[in-house]
Order: C-alpha cells, then sequence, then structure tokens
C-alpha cells in the first residue's frame, strides 16, 4: 500500500471513483530519484512497446519519447506521442545511461554518480564593436549610405 491508496478519495462531487480509475489517473507521472550512488528515473509506459521508445542525451539533459502509429482499441483509433527531458547532474557520465522497461510497462533508467563534477566547458566570446559607417550629405542636404 501507497499514502495515495490510503488517502485517495473514494467520493468525489457524489460519485464514486474506483481505485483503479485513481491508478489510470496517476499514469505519465515520473518519479526521480537521485541519492549519493546514482541518478534514476521511473517512467509508466505501459501504452508503448520497448521499439516504440527512445531514450537518448544530448550534453547533460536525458530526453525520453514515445510514440506509437494509430492502433484500433474498443473506442475507436488511437495514437500517442510524449516526450519528457531531464536535467541530469553534472557528476554524471550521460554515456553510461542505462533503460529497462519493466513486464508492467515501468520504464528505469538509471546512471551511476562518479562523485567528480564534471568542469563545465566555459568559452568567453569577446564582444567587438563594429565602426559606424560614414554618412555623406547629398545635394538635397539627405544623407545617404554609399
Amino acid at each position: 500500500l501507497s499514502p495515495g491508496d490510503i488517502l485517495a478519495p473514494t467520493l468525489y462531487h457524489g460519485y464514486y471513483i474506483r481505485p483503479r480509475i485513481n491508478k489510470q489517473l496517476e499514469r505519465g507521472i515520473s518519479e526521480v530519484t537521485l541519492n549519493e550512488h546514482k541518478f534514476q528515473v521511473f517512467l509508466d509506459v505501459c501504452q508503448f512497446t520497448p521499439d516504440e521508445i527512445a531514450v537518448r542525451t544530448v550534453d547533460n539533459l536525458l530526453e525520453v519519447t514515445g510514440q506509437h502509429p494509430q492502433k484500433v482499441d474498443r473506442h475507436g483509433f488511437i495514437s500517442r506521442e510524449f516526450t519528457r527531458t531531464y536535467v541530469l547532474p553534472l557528476d554524471v557520465d550521460p554515456f553510461s545511461v542505462k533503460a529497462t522497461v519493466t513486464h508492467d510497462g515501468i520504464l528505469s533508467i538509471e546512471v551511476r554518480r562518479t562523485g567528480k563534477a564534471l568542469k563545465a566547458k566555459v568559452n568567453e566570446v569577446e564582444v567587438t564593436c563594429q565602426a559606424q559607417p560614414e554618412r555623406k550629405e547629398g545635394s538635397s542636404g539627405e544623407t545617404s549610405d554609399r
């Protein structure tokens, strides 16, 4: 039992809400864990097969996308797509990401922490001032750029 099971309201505006519907409302919510050993994400992706899910890192960002083509269900046709982006801590190696989907559709993403913060690469760019172009006065007193 989780606190959400105990504290979940059973009545909503006079209507009874079944607990499994409460669980459906929680779908798509991710849980992020950060401790001294690892950065971990749990994400419910039960609507997708593993080949419809992509996990990639871009610098210190972790991007999870899922997309499946239009399918037939009992209500008609449906297609789904999502993108979630997480900021990785500075002391993880973005090339050591491991992703696993459990049998019940929970995506687990884990990255080990090194304990050494990677130094950000800073590139100082010099700002230069462009000279103002000379303006010549024409015969009518107007200025023109030539």
